[in-house]
């Protein structure tokens, strides 16, 4: 199977190792992947704060980007979610809509696309340390993505996965929050931050690093002994 990856445009940027790492599980499992080079952005960030027209702009170039008729696979749900959810009021009933259709169907977050279209469960990675997950809001409440992510953690060899305290609750780093009212936001991940430490983790991991880089940013200010960690990350540790 060759499935295309789509790299968000802050992953790109900030986290290029992850994106590397998603390439090296994927192949791992026997994809083949394809990059196409011109993209950069699903348009989250102007739909969130108000830009429709500058959004759907960013849009088209996404869908004619993704044209075919492959998987598309990603490291972040926030930006599956604005495809599957948030692109319908933009391009519904325009010159775009059977085009949307398409790829609102075929494109999935890495570890739904591992656990539910390939049916993998252990990738034979390994991490020996103390870890708790944290549900994304996009992922959680606007993809149902739950059990897939822990079902590979708990494949992962040397790796203890515990449950923090209100594991549901918001971070405070979603729909642009940090931006608009940032001691809400603060608050909102240092008890978050508070939460993962009493679980005694080493690590916390998601599936959504706009989540990780803002608990990792009051982790540093607080000078917490913990760091966050991307799955696909995870999945590529420790290989033999």
């Amino acid at each position: 199977m060759i499935v295309d990856i789509f790299i968000p445009c802050y992953i790109d940027e900030y986290y290029p190792g992850t994106a590397t790492n998603m390439v090296k599980v994927l192949e791992r499992l026997g994809c083949g992947v394809n990059y196409n080079m011109e993209q950069t952005c699903c348009g989250q960030p102007a739909y969130i704060d108000g830009y429709r027209d500058h959004c759907k702009k960013v849009g088209e170039k996404l869908i004619h980007e993704f044209s075919d008729e492959r998987y598309i696979v990603t490291p972040a749900a926030s930006c599956v979610s604005m495809v599957k959810n948030h692109y319908q009021s933009l391009f519904h009933n325009s010159s775009l809509h059977n085009e949307y259709k398409i790829i609102r169907n075929k494109i999935y977050e890495f570890s739904d696309f591992l656990v539910n279209v390939l049916h993998a469960t252990d990738v034979g990675a390994r991490l020996d340390a103390v870890a708790t997950y944290h549900d994304s809001c996009t992922a959680l409440r606007e993809l149902g993505i739950k059990e897939a992510p822990r079902t590979l953690l708990s494949k992962v060899r040397g790796l203890q996965l515990v449950e923090m305290k209100d594991t549901e609750l918001c971070c405070g780093a979603g729909g642009g929050l940090p931006r608009k009212f940032e001691s809400i936001a603060v608050n909102m991940g240092e008890e978050k931050i508070r939460n993962a430490s009493d679980s005694q983790a080493e690590f916390i991991i998601s599936t959504d690093y706009q989540c990780l880089m803002h608990m990792q940013g009051i982790i540093a200010k607080q000078q917490k002994p913990l760091k966050v960690m991307h799955i696909a990350d995870v999945l590529a540790s420790g290989w033999e």
